[in-house]
């Protein structure tokens, strides 16, 4: 343990040195000429073209302002970068780690937290920080406290998107939803758990049919999970046998959701982005009779953020990095319907163009991180294929 904690302090001291009065203009410009040449790794998910796409944009900026060789590197699950770092951690991989950045929030920050995979703290030192808006929920990360080790990035929230033009009166809650599958078979689905968006809609029913949400907010209790989700389990018993395929199959990726939605394979899509239907109309992935809505009890948020991992080989590559998306020019570009959509967490006053436009739903907190791999081993072991 000793030969740990002396690697981890060796491997910090040079950039700590260099963050202690970082908030003088002359630390961070040392900060940004270190970063120069540097290749930074982005681990991200790549399941999103306008994500793709917005990130390149982004690599092309960092590169132009600051010589800094960003790298999308695209992965289909961030659990797949938590078990990397964490094998890299048992190898006493103190110093040049294959990650620079990672996109996370939830269990895999959770995870990451507890095994010490961060650097930081580190987010007030970040000159753009001034611009992040203090009144969101940035301090707690599916109510586990951040304590500056990761940067907030954007807003979540899973709502709903149907085609107006088909369906007149989409269902406002998890039991109108069942109700309209029951008479519409076969037209409602979700992605296959632990795709993010499907586990998503999981919580998003329990919230809806506990009785007890405050038991949500707090870690799970394996004494009474069984009795807690019995109503979870129920409605999807109902729900598959009128799903599409029975319930026998679900769709792989969320972008998969969009696609059969597009081409009436069913009536009604998830996605975390209230923003992302204007994007996918702009892209002609979706009909412009496309609108999208939550359900009346609200819409299951949360913010999003960015980290650096213990080892990153490129520290000051990655601050400059996450400094630039914090800026007002980044993120009204990601704000933008027409780009990614994004939810912006700046104050409202920093966006410019169609960013300052946004409008989020009723927001309903996440439940705490163990719900989420909890619920999705027991759907495994219920409808797992």
């Amino acid at each position: 343990m000793k030969h740990f904690l002396l690697g981890y302090l060796l491997a910090f001291s040079s950039i700590f040195s260099l963050m202690a009065h970082s908030n003088d203009a002359s630390n961070w410009k040392t900060i940004t000429q270190k970063a120069k040449g540097q290749d930074v790794y982005f681990n991200a998910w790549g399941g999103s073209q306008e994500i793709n796409d917005y990130l390149r944009w982004v690599s092309d900026q960092v590169k132009q302002k600051y010589d800094i060789n960003l790298h999308h590197v695209k992965v289909t699950d961030i659990a797949e970068t938590t078990s990397r770092l964490i094998a890299e951690k048992a190898a006493g991989k103190n110093q040049s780690g294959s990650v620079d950045m990672v996109w996370i929030n939830g269990e895999n920050f959770k995870s990451m937290k507890q095994n010490q995979l961060l650097f930081g703290p580190f987010i007030h030192d970040l000159p753009n920080w001034k611009f992040v808006d203090k009144n969101l929920p940035i301090e707690n990360d599916f109510s586990e406290p951040t304590l500056g080790l990761e940067a907030p990035w954007g807003i979540g929230q899973l709502v709903f998107i149907y085609d107006k033009k088909k369906l007149v009166n989409p269902p406002i809650s998890a039991k109108a939803l069942l109700a309209y599958a029951q008479a519409h078979p076969g037209t409602i689905t979700y992605p296959k758990p632990p795709q993010f968006h499907g586990t998503s809609f999981l919580k998003a029913i329990l919230f809806e049919l506990t009785e007890d949400k405050k038991t949500l907010t707090k870690p799970v209790n394996d004494a009474d999970f069984d009795t807690v989700t019995a109503p979870l389990w129920a409605y999807l018993d109902q729900l598959h046998k009128v799903a599409w395929k029975q319930g026998k199959q679900f769709p792989l990726s969320q972008p998969e959701l969009i696609q059969m939605l597009d081409d009436g394979q069913i009536d009604i899509a998830i996605t975390f982005n209230p923003n992302e239907v204007f994007a996918a109309q702009a892209s002609d992935k979706l009909a412009n009779t496309t609108k999208t809505y939550a359900w009346q009890s609200g819409a299951l948020s949360n913010i999003h953020f960015l980290a650096i991992p213990w080892n990153a080989s490129h520290q000051e590559g990655a601050l400059v990095v996450i400094n630039f998306l914090l800026s007002p020019e980044a993120q009204s570009h990601k704000g933008d319907p027409n780009i990614w959509g994004d939810p912006s967490v700046l104050l409202p006053q920093k966006l410019s163009g169609n960013a300052a436009k946004t409008q989020l739903f009723p927001s309903i907190d996440e439940p705490h991180p163990s719900w989420q791999s909890a619920l999705e081993q027991a759907w495994l072991t219920r409808y797992g294929q």
